[in-house]
């Protein structure tokens, strides 16, 4: 369950009391892990994975409680603005229009501590860059920053002086901004691995066009003259979607990060260790091989496969962090090349209960063929949930999976499903809370390929009751999870 799906009053999940009572809700039910998805900033279609900033925290995650409680804010003044009144959904305009002229508030009345000059001290490879794009991003109204005036659109020393000068309260807020969402990241993360709760993060492989690291630092992406992308991310057709996955993401210009052993992404991994006890890295089938697609197409039918860096960049990841604890998302086309460097790797994959059932075939998403080296799912943020899939299976492939779950109807599939993956040789079972809570397609994370109306679910107070975690703890003590 995602930091944004949890209660609140402020219109959107957040890292203060409800967040502690579901680590308490996963202590009851004997759990250890709790995954979220990426926690940096959301931009583009409200995705955490188009994001303009791949180490920066959310800011609509900072509780506003917890600031009340720093004397930064009072209560009357929080009421003041409106967040939405949908407690199932977020409402992400709501949250921009509102959100940032509160946390001003409480930057207003921020004072400089030690601490705080650590943390700007320690984070300053990222931290700089971040808030002087975001001082500039506002400035211009928010606009994407290739449509900045040229001097700052290119990063010429004499405007990002001027800029650094003319916007320094702004860069300061954003700095704040910051320093409290860490701040109160770490506090829950030392909440949940005193009470025996790791937590499990999401990094996505790609960062946004729109993004500092693209914008201030541009030769480690494959960029025109003009600071453009020559060809972009995504994925080819498939079953699932006949013109592909037009992602839009800059690719890497993998030679040079190459020649300089690989220095970006040895920060990047070190400081998702910082946020998280385990790591999950999306769509690692693109460190093999990835899919460039034109810059400027409208869809992925054209796009040719590129070789990645292969197993060199995870060698010198060990080199400088040790064996980091990693579970690569190996979802999609697979080849034996990918199969080869996620076993150089030694990272456990992913297996996907929904993907298991081809009534005339086999496949390794079948528990029966499940290694013990593994992660596994009913279903995944992008996938429907599992009451949901269930409904929409039909003929054959409904009777495989009834003969399979041992089921008759659509009552008993959900549970089973549980049970099935608990009863499996994976190493690790993640279920969605979706589904413990047997909700239907009304309760869905993300469709694949659509803009709006993703990343809105969200759970009312009360919801996760004793019943329940009594009931996820006898499955998971039954099973010696």
């Amino acid at each position: 369950m995602h930091i944004s799906s949890l209660p609140s009053n402020y219109g959107i999940g957040s890292l203060g009391e409800e967040a502690y009572k579901f680590v308490d809700f996963l202590k009851r039910s004997g759990q250890s892990y709790w995954q979220v998805l990426p926690v940096c900033p959301t931009s583009f279609g409200d995705s955490p994975y188009q994001s303009n900033s791949a180490f920066a925290g959310n800011p609509y995650f900072i509780d506003l409680d917890i600031l009340c409680n720093e004397g930064l804010l009072e209560k009357h003044e929080i009421e003041n603005y409106f967040f939405g009144d949908d407690d199932t959904a977020v409402d992400y305009k709501r949250l921009f229009d509102n959100r940032y002229p509160v946390l001003r508030k409480a930057f207003s009345r921020f004072e400089r501590t030690d601490e705080y000059y650590m943390f700007v001290e320690e984070n300053r490879f990222w931290l700089a860059d971040y808030a002087l794009f975001m001082a500039i991003k506002e400035h211009n109204h928010f606009r994407c920053w290739v449509y900045w005036d040229e001097d700052i659109r290119m990063c010429r020393p004499e405007a990002i002086e001027h800029y650094s000068d003319m916007l320094s309260r702004s860069i300061d807020f954003y700095m704040f901004v910051q320093y409290e969402f860490y701040k109160q990241w770490g506090e829950l993360k030392n909440y949940a691995n005193a009470n025996g709760i790791r937590i499990i993060g999401d990094m996505p492989i790609y960062v946004a066009l729109d993004s500092a690291e693209v914008w201030r630092s541009p030769e480690f992406f494959e960029l025109d003259e003009n600071k453009l992308p020559c060809r972009v991310a995504g994925c080819p057709p498939d079953d699932f979607s006949a013109k592909g996955q037009l992602w839009g993401n800059p690719l890497y210009n993998w030679e040079y990060m190459r020649s300089r052993g690989y220095d970006w992404w040895i920060k990047r991994i070190r400081m998702s260790f910082r946020l998280y006890d385990k790591v999950r890295i999306d769509h690692f089938r693109g460190f093999e091989s990835y899919y460039a697609i034109p810059y400027g197409m409208e869809d992925a039918t054209i796009g040719t496969w590129k070789k990645g860096p292969g197993y060199s960049l995870f060698e010198a990841v060990k080199g400088e962090l040790g064996d980091v604890d990693i579970i690569a998302e190996d979802l999609g086309y697979l080849t034996e090349d990918v199969h080869m460097l996620l076993a150089e790797c030694g990272y456990p994959g992913m297996r996907v209960l929904q993907f298991a059932f081809d009534p005339y075939g086999d496949n390794m998403y079948l528990p029966h063929n499940f290694k013990s080296n593994c992660v596994a799912y009913t279903g995944t943020h992008d996938n429907d949930t599992m009451a949901g899939w269930y409904s929409q299976t039909k003929g054959a492939q409904r009777e495989f999976v009834n003969n399979y779950l041992g089921v008759k109807r659509k009552a008993e599939a959900v549970p089973a499903s549980v049970r099935m993956l608990m009863a499996s040789v994976a190493d690790l079972v993640i279920i969605p809370i979706q589904d413990y809570l047997v909700q239907g397609s009304e309760a869905r994370m993300n469709i694949p390929s659509t803009i709006g109306g993703n990343w809105l679910y969200r759970i009312e107070k009360n919801t996760l009751t004793d019943e329940l975690a009594d009931r996820i703890k006898t499955i998971t003590k039954t099973f010696r999870r």
